[in-house]
């Protein structure tokens, strides 16, 4: 048997093993245990329990009949300065060791959505503290990062010079949307959002809620001002989704594409009160910043009727400006689709 399979066998039978134990056990330098152990628990095969003075370690399934000897809720508060996002993560997951029991795909998904997330607050908030809870309950991980700053709505707004929170919130939701071009992508947020069950966005009486569950998103006001920025995130623990297929799914890949994120999602209820779509300065609006993307999925669920200057602007004046984007529609109503059909006919002539 092999040194890394003896140490996983002396903690898989014990209830709970320091490095030293296993170094007299074993006979050979406790810097090499140390250095298995760690690919073990980076592996997931064993958790560590405790700072590293009094660190021990326990096997899954120990751990499963004992769940009190771990926390199941981490939190602190940062002060904004000189922080980096990978050693607070790294600190997370020896505070909080049931992230790295968690299986491969949900603890990938958490990793790339609190590091977006948590970089966000560090670099935009303009927060001189920045405060993060993760927390697993009902079979389901959670973690908040909760910030005191300008707000990501009225940020996005202030820099984009657009005229309301609401209209930040419609950008952000196309993606690409960033305060800062030349080092952000914009993506952080749009694939956060698309990767959590429920993901819920709260900053200065405005909120943006994302179910992907329920295949829903809101746009809510709430009475209760909430200075700066709350982000919330939620996914079952025994979630079978992978991160890179909410990739994928963004992601033109015909012969043609270099791969990257270059197709969007618009709900187009979203972008006006009342659901009717008439004009052509809503069509405007709904098509602001959509040149970046080489794919456009119109989606006119719960959109009863459009106008004809409406349509006209999408499919005869954008297309014939951007000939090369594809456009497609779904959950039309029959008067959507007859009204673009109209369009595209009047396009081609």
């Amino acid at each position: 048997m092999k040194n890394k399979e003896k140490i996983l066998d002396i903690i898989n039978k014990g209830e709970g093993v320091t490095s030293s134990e296993i170094t007299l056990k074993l006979g050979v330098t406790r810097q090499y245990i140390n250095s298995v152990i760690s690919e073990l628990v980076t592996e997931g095969k064993v958790v560590k329990i405790g700072g590293t003075r009094h660190a021990f370690y326990v096997s899954n399934p120990f751990l499963e009949e004992n769940p009190n000897l771990v926390p199941s809720l981490f939190k602190k508060r940062y002060k904004n300065k000189s922080l980096e996002e990978h050693k607070v993560l790294a600190n997370l997951e020896e505070k909080f060791p049931l992230i790295l029991s968690l299986q491969e795909n949900v603890r990938s998904i958490f990793t790339f959505a609190f590091s977006e997330m948590f970089n966000n607050a560090i670099e935009h908030s303009q927060s001189k503290n920045i405060s993060i809870e993760i927390y697993i309950k009902n079979d389901k991980l959670s973690f908040i990062v909760l910030d005191s700053g300008i707000g990501v709505f009225r940020n996005i707004m202030n820099k984009k010079g657009l005229n309301s929170e609401t209209e930040a919130i419609q950008d952000l939701l196309k993606g690409k949307t960033t305060t800062m071009p030349k080092s952000h992508s914009g993506e952080g947020i749009f694939f956060t959002s698309k990767s959590a069950d429920l993901f819920t966005l709260d900053s200065f009486g405005y909120q943006l809620i994302v179910n992907t569950k329920t295949e829903d998103t809101a746009i809510r006001n709430t009475s209760k001002i909430k200075r700066g920025t709350k982000v919330t995130f939620e996914i079952e623990i025994n979630s079978k989704k992978h991160l890179d297929q909410v990739f994928k799914k963004y992601t033109n890949l015909s012969d043609e594409s270099d791969y990257g994120f270059d197709k969007t999602e618009i709900r187009v209820r979203l972008y006006t009160v009342g659901g009717i779509h008439i004009s052509r300065s809503q069509a405007r609006r709904i098509l602001t910043g959509l040149e970046k993307f080489k794919i456009i999925l119109l989606d006119f669920e719960n959109v009863p009727i459009v106008g004809q200057a409406f349509a006209d602007e999408i499919y005869r004046v954008f297309q014939n400006k951007y000939p090369n984007i594809k456009i497609e529609e779904e959950n039309m109503s029959e008067g959507v689709r007859f009204m673009i059909e109209r369009a595209k006919n009047e396009a081609r002539k």
